[in-house]
């Protein structure tokens, strides 16, 4: 199975849905708690252009955030990032 890394926040009902969605699956994720980094997070939003968590990852492959990860499952493509 493909190492799951998901940058998140304690208050964030994406980041919630995210990971319950990767755990029905049986996933184990690798959060990363970006509340007070700011500079940690100013980088991750440089490196994806994205502001808001969460931020997931699948192996080297940027997913998005939880609206993308949800729209990949609808379409199938979820389990093949997965299990490469």
């Amino acid at each position: 199975m493909a190492r799951v890394k998901m940058y998140s926040k304690k208050i964030c009902p994406y980041c919630v849905r995210a990971k319950n969605l990767l755990q029905q699956k049986g996933v184990e994720i690798e959060e990363i708690l970006m509340d007070g980094r700011y500079e940690e997070l100013a980088e991750l939003v440089a490196k994806t252009g994205m502001r808001t968590v969460p931020q997931i990852f699948i192996g080297d492959h940027f997913v998005g955030g939880y609206t993308e990860l949800a729209a990949l499952e609808r379409e199938g493509k979820l389990d093949p990032l997965l299990n490469p």
